[in-house]
């Protein structure tokens, strides 16, 4: 079940059912004339804003309009609380993430650990993209560690192309145009590794990006569903130097990925640019989606130079 979704104005609200924020539109109403849409889906309240984050920051600081969805609620990611207490409180840390990326979020009222690829859920995501009126999606891959990832890359592959079927989930106008569907990075081999078809640089917005991840304190500083009593931080100078820490470890995070796929970003920036990019994401293009060719990948991502 979806669930109650607010829509919020600059503001923040929490619960336990669905939860969205939506940041304040631009006063000076300046901004692309026809902004490209986004939207993300996580498996969890964390998942797009690790792997997505910085060119979602990108994108909204040019007028575009993102969107994270977390399938999952969460419920269970933490080593000392569970229910409805760590949803609520895993809702109020990505809602505060949004608002430092100037994306909107969203929160799915189902179980951490029990999302399956149904019918129902297949349904739930077609029409949140149509709703959102997306130009891309972006998902995990569907061979991955945790069931709820595989599931998240399960359920955006059966919905590309009936996205556009308009006898399916007729209460919703279908798409005129298939989007382009996307993979997140991710390391697993098998049955195919990951392939770098679009990787961006994020230097310009890596400590905006940080800054959004070290409010997931549950997950980051407190250790989530692996955590302990042990190594949780007791005191406030120890909390901070764990918040020092997370930043650090992410930064060197997006910095190997960077050199992992540096070919791929001279490829997209240019030698001259490409070789100093310090900090970036990367996507894999799905191919039940659209498409795109080079031209329409640097329409699609206006941050990439013009050929």
């Amino acid at each position: 079940m979806r669930g109650i979704n607010w829509l919020l104005t600059g503001a923040i609200a929490v619960g336990v059912v669905g939860v969205a924020f939506q940041p304040r539109a631009n006063a000076q109403g300046s901004g692309p004339e026809k902004p490209i849409r986004v939207i993300a889906f996580g498996a969890h309240p964390d998942d797009c804003e690790i792997r997505v984050g910085g060119t979602a920051a990108l994108w909204a600081k040019r007028g575009h309009q993102v969107k994270f969805v977390s399938m999952t609620n969460g419920d269970i990611g933490h080593w000392s609380m569970a229910g409805g207490p760590l949803a609520i409180r895993r809702t109020a840390e990505v809602l505060q993430a949004a608002k430092i990326l100037g994306i909107t979020t969203e929160v799915m009222d189902i179980h951490d650990g029990e999302l399956m690829p149904t019918l129902e859920n297949r349904r739930l995501m077609t029409r949140l993209i149509r709703e959102w009126g997306a130009d891309i999606v972006i998902g995990h891959r569907p061979n991955d560690y945790h069931p709820d990832h595989r599931y998240v890359g399960v359920l955006m592959q059966d919905t590309a192309f009936m996205v556009t079927v308009p006898f399916w989930c007729p209460d919703v106008p279908p798409l005129k145009r298939n989007p382009v569907f996307l993979f997140m990075e991710d390391n697993f081999q098998r049955p195919t590794p990951f392939r770098p078809d679009i990787v961006v640089a994020i230097d310009e917005v890596i400590e905006q990006k940080l800054d959004a991840l070290v409010v997931i304190e549950s997950q980051f500083v407190e250790g989530g569903a692996l955590g302990s009593a042990e190594r949780a931080p007791k005191t406030e100078a120890e909390r901070e130097a764990r918040r020092r820490e997370v930043r650090e470890n992410f930064r060197a995070r997006f910095a190997r990925t960077a050199d992992r796929f540096r070919d791929r970003l001279i490829a997209l920036y240019g030698e001259e640019i490409g070789s100093k990019v310090r900090y970036a994401e990367a996507f894999e293009i799905c191919e039940y989606g659209r498409q795109p060719s080079e031209e329409e990948i640097r329409q699609l991502f206006p941050f990439f130079p013009r050929k």
